[in-house]
């Protein structure tokens, strides 16, 4: 591995001028240069850490229009969201499903005050004081299921909580409830096969790698580079870069390309926390709180609840986000007032945090701040950078595609849009093919229990083959880490997926860092050093 990085970086030290050069590894940057790449264009990206290190790697985990952001009047946002949902299950229905949700319903529920929707009706129905009246949910919801033309996913239906299943874990005061349509998606593998399907298009991805400085020399941007694994540093060309740094890219404007800026990002702190399985069947809950805020509960990692998210203002990119005590209680008291059990510390495995760099449009609170992306293409001075700001997952190749838009008028042999419906590494199955998938691994490969067959379909779809190769027995794996992580698979993630440490590993390519403890993650660390070293 380690020589197949340093190969990387010789090439880019040659004299060739790339057509783009990306700075930034997350789903903006990463789904950008495989766009880019498809249509001919010669493209580079550099990624200071690993990829999805950051706000790629902590979201919510889901595909979703964005039910809330009607009530902010961001139809064409929502539209363009519901859209993507089934393109983008067709294209990877090994790391994305289809998924019901439950928005149980109850009189106290409240708007976020700052609303368009709420200031309306604070006129024309005062004596709701602020509530949400069942049949704007019902409006709402029917908007949902048909602004983007649904063609797989059903609509929404009224459940009885007094008779259903979903109503046994919540409290007795829940009578009825929506259930409608969303997805979930593995957040970090999105981006890794983003980044795999670029380099098999021609990009180079170039992990560990920092942008020192970018200057405008002779109508081309040189890019000073430094391998922040040893401190080498050197020199890259490019006729245009794009600045898809997430909470970085006022930085990347500021000190690494030096120019002035009118536009900026609004740091927003989603913290999440990971609870012991609190409920038996695979939908998840969309709880609405009294302080117009809404949280998901959401069935984990088969044996985990994912609850999540807050919108807390962050001081800078710098700050490494974390679960705050306060955030942490908000969480715990915001479910315990719909489950019947109360939740408490104690039930918390895991929390984590990200930064969601929004596009700083003047809103009052973290709430209200718009979700929708802006692009925006600067080329005083001479070669043009593209600056991305804000965007959500599940508008990301969306948002490729229109970042596209503005960057081919600067290359004539870029050809035109082709990304949808084009499979990502291992989704080339159909989208209801995932327990088929499953079935056929396990007979293929009778060693693999339940479990294990399900965790490498849903990470690595028809690639799991590939992967597990001409394999008979379990031994034949090499070593085994714990929780089915076997040499064989890591040596994959390193050669294929640009793993190099055991945090890439059982934190972004995999959520296995639940199922180890600390004393097999630092055995499973050490021996991936080694095999870089003895590779180089």
């Amino acid at each position: 591995m380690g020589a197949e990085f340093d190969s990387k970086v010789d090439d880019m030290k040659t004299d060739d001028v790339v057509d783009l050069f990306v700075i930034g590894g997350g789903i903006n940057g990463c789904g950008i240069a495989r766009d880019a790449s498809g249509r001919g264009l010669s493209v580079a990206l550099a990624e200071m850490n690993d990829l999805a290190s950051a706000t790629s790697s902590a979201s919510t985990k889901l595909f979703h229009g964005g039910l809330r952001y009607l009530e902010y009047f961001e139809v064409r946002l929502v539209r363009e969201a519901l859209i993507e949902r089934e393109v983008l299950l067709r294209a990877m229905p090994h790391i994305s499903w289809p998924m019901r949700f439950v928005l149980p319903y109850h009189k106290d529920m409240r708007f976020e005050g700052s609303t368009p929707t709420s200031r309306i009706l604070d006129v024309v129905m005062p004596w709701m004081k602020g509530r949400r009246p069942a049949w704007l949910i019902r409006l709402g919801l029917f908007l949902y299921d048909n602004l983007g033309g649904r063609k797989i996913l059903p609509g929404t239906k009224t459940v009885d909580l007094k008779s259903d299943p979903v109503g046994a874990p919540l409290e007795d005061r829940f009578e009825f409830a929506y259930e409608y349509s969303d997805c979930w998606i593995e957040d970090s593998r999105l981006v890794v096969l983003n980044a795999r399907d670029a380099e098999a298009r021609g990009a180079h991805i170039m992990t560990r790698t920092r942008v020192v400085l970018a200057e405008r020399k002779d109508d081309l941007w040189s890019l000073t580079l430094e391998d922040t694994r040893t401190g080498r540093t050197w020199e890259q060309k490019s006729r245009m870069l794009v600045n898809a740094g997430g909470p970085w890219v006022g930085d990347v404007i500021r000190q690494t390309a030096r120019l002035n800026a009118q536009e900026g990002v609004r740091l927003v702190r989603g913290s999440h926390i990971v609870t012991r399985k609190l409920f038996d069947h695979d939908k998840c809950y969309f709880f609405q709180g009294e302080d117009g805020r809404i949280i998901f509960a959401i069935p984990y990692e088969t044996d985990f609840t994912l609850i999540g998210t807050t919108d807390k203002e962050h001081g800078d990119a710098s700050q490494k986000p974390e679960c705050t005590p306060e955030e942490r209680d908000y969480l715990l008291d915001f479910a315990s007032s719909y489950f019947k059990q109360p939740l408490s510390q104690d039930d918390i495995v895991w929390t984590y945090s990200g930064v969601r760099p929004l596009y700083d449009d003047g809103a009052k609170s973290a709430t209200a701040a718009t979700r929708d992306y802006v692009l925006k293409v600067r080329e005083d001075g001479g070669a043009p950078m593209l600056n991305v700001f804000g965007g959500k997952i599940t508008t990301y190749r969306k948002l490729a595609e229109h970042a596209l838009g503005k960057i081919v008028p600067f290359f004539d042999q870029a050809t035109g849009d082709w990304t949808a419906g084009v499979p990502l590494p291992g989704g080339d199955f159909p989208v209801d093919g995932v327990e088929d998938q499953i079935a056929r691994l396990a007979a293929d490969f009778p060693f693999l229990d339940a479990f294990w067959a399900k965790r490498l379909i849903r990470a690595y779809g028809t690639d799991a083959r590939n992967m597990l190769g001409d394999a008979q027995t379990a031994q034949d794996l090499g070593q085994a880490f714990g929780a089915t992580l076997t040499e064989r698979e890591i040596t994959w993630l390193m050669q294929h997926e640009y793993a190099e440490r055991a945090e890439d590993v059982v934190w972004r390519r995999s959520k296995l860092g639940l199922r180890l403890d600390a004393a097999q993650i630092k055995v499973l660390d050490d021996w991936m050093q080694a095999a870089a070293q003895q590779a180089a």
